[in-house]
């Protein structure tokens, strides 16, 4: 698990600033940061949910770790694997990562949500 943890929370620090919503991701980050993981959820979700990759690829560090929600390596899995479809390339080791913890179900369990996933308007 220190494998996991320490390839993903690396690329966290790299992913978390963007133009167009920085305020969020980096309200996020700072919450992050400090281990205030409910803070860093609120931020991020909405961020996720409406499609925003980066926020997506938080999402799943969260739930890969299980900061601020229960640990889910579906869940995980669902959301580096969209962040990926948009082009965070980070995400697809996160996303590898994971998979190594995961059984054969959880991973098509995992692939059917992200395929079925659709972004929610803010």
């Amino acid at each position: 698990m220190h494998r996991l943890t320490s390839a993903l929370f690396g690329t966290v620090l790299l992913l978390a600033f963007a133009p167009a919503y920085g305020q969020d991701i980096e309200k996020g980050l700072e919450a992050a940061n400090r281990g205030d993981y409910a803070t860093a959820l609120r931020e991020w979700r909405p961020l996720a949910e409406a499609g925003v990759a980066r926020a997506q690829y938080n999402l799943g560090v969260m739930y890969a770790k299980g900061q601020g929600v229960t640990q889910d390596y579906v869940q995980a899995h669902m959301w580096l694997s969209l962040a990926v479809a948009k082009g965070e390339e980070a995400a697809r080791k996160g996303r590898d990562l994971v998979a190594e913890k995961m059984t054969a179900a959880q991973i098509t369990e995992a692939k059917r949500l992200a395929r079925e996933w659709r972004p929610k308007k803010p």
